[in-house]
C-alpha cells in the first residue's frame, strides 16, 4: 500500500484506492499513515475519534471501522488483480493496530530531509540543497487538508509542520550559502509575509536583499519583524537577528561572503 499524507490523504495498492469516505473511518486511517509501520495503540485511536467522551462502545465501534478499512482494501487488491491478504495489511496487534505501507510520503519527507541534515553538517552545501528539495517535494498542500483532525492528530500535524518548516529553513540556508541570493528574495518575501515573526526566515531575506544591493530593504524588514514582535508578543528581536542588522547598517564586508556571512546567523530561527 502507497500512502500521501503531506497534502490530501491518499491511500492506494497498485493504483487502486482505498481511502474511505466517511470521516471517523478516515481518521483511523490517517492515525495508521502518519505512523505507518508502527502500531498504533487503541487508546490513541479511542482519543483520536472521541476525545475524553469515549463512549462504552468504543471497542466495537473501532473494530467496525477496521473491518471497513480491511473491506476497501481486499476490493483493491481484487480490482488490481494482486494476491494478498487484507489482515497482512492492516494488522492487529497487542493493544492495537498495525498498518504496512509499501511507499510513505512522510517516511520518504524523513529520509530525505535526514539526509540533507547529514550533508550540511559535512559541509556539502550543494547536496544538502538538492536533498532538501528533493524531501520537500513529498508535500502537496497542507498535511491531512482533508481530515477533520481530533487531538492526537492535531499533535502529529503540529510535528510535520514544524519540520516542514526546519527543512524550509535548511534548505534555504544552503542555497544563500551558495550565492542564490536573487533567486531567493521573491519566495523568501512571501514565507516572511505568511510567517510573520520567524526570525529564521527574516534573516536570510535581510541577507538575501542586502547582497541584492537593497540595504534600505533589509532594514526594513527588520524593522517590521521588531513590530510584529514587540506588539504582538511584548519581545524584542534576539541578539543574533540584532547583530545581523548592525551588520547590515554598517554594510559589513562579511556579508557579503556567503560562508561567513551565513555564521552570523547560526543560532537565528
Amino acid at each position: 500500500m502507497d500512502i500521501d499524507v503531506l497534502g490530501p490523504l491518499d491511500a492506494r495498492i497498485a493504483g487502486v484506492s482505498v481511502t474511505p469516505t466517511a470521516a471517523k473511518p478516515r481518521k483511523v486511517l490517517a492515525m495508521l499513515a502518519v505512523h505507518a509501520g508502527e502500531v498504533v495503540p487503541v487508546a490513541s485511536l479511542y482519543e483520536e475519534l472521541w476525545g475524553e467522551a469515549v463512549p462504552r462502545s468504543a471497542g466495537t465501534t473501532l473494530q467496525t471501522y477496521v473491518f471497513h478499512l480491511r473491506g476497501l482494501i481486499a476490493a483493491a487488491l481484487k480490482q488490481a488483480q494482486v494476491d494478498g491478504d487484507p489482515k497482512a495489511v492492516l494488522l492487529t496487534q497487542p493493544g492495537g493496530y498495525l498498518l504496512r505501507g509499501g511507499v510513505v510520503d512522510v517516511k520518504e519527507f524523513d529520509r530525505r530531509a535526514l539526509e540533507g541534515h547529514r550533508a550540511r553538517e559535512d559541509g556539502d552545501f550543494h547536496a544538502a540543497a538538492r536533498l532538501f528539495r528533493e524531501a520537500l517535494s513529498h508535500w502537496r498542500g497542507e498535511a491531512l487538508v482533508d481530515v477533520q483532525a481530533g487531538p492526537m492528530l492535531e499533535v502529529e500535524l503540529d510535528r510535520l509542520n514544524e519540520a516542514r518548516l526546519n527543512v524550509l529553513d535548511r534548505r534555504i540556508d544552503a542555497d544563500l550559502r551558495l550565492g542564490r541570493h536573487h533567486e531567493l528574495v521573491g519566495e523568501l518575501t512571501a514565507l516572511v509575509a505568511r510567517n510573520r515573526m520567524h526570525e529564521g526566515l527574516t534573516a536570510h531575506l535581510m541577507v538575501a536583499l542586502y547582497r541584492c544591493g537593497r540595504r534600505g530593504h533589509a532594514v526594513e524588514v527588520y524593522r517590521r519583524l521588531r513590530q510584529n514582535l514587540v506588539n504582538e508578543l511584548g519581545l524584542e528581536p534576539s541578539p543574533a537577528l540584532h547583530r545581523l542588522q548592525r551588520l547590515v547598517l554598517t554594510a559589513d564586508a562579511r556579508l557579503a561572503l556567503p560562508a561567513e556571512a551565513e555564521a552570523q546567523l547560526e543560532h537565528v530561527g
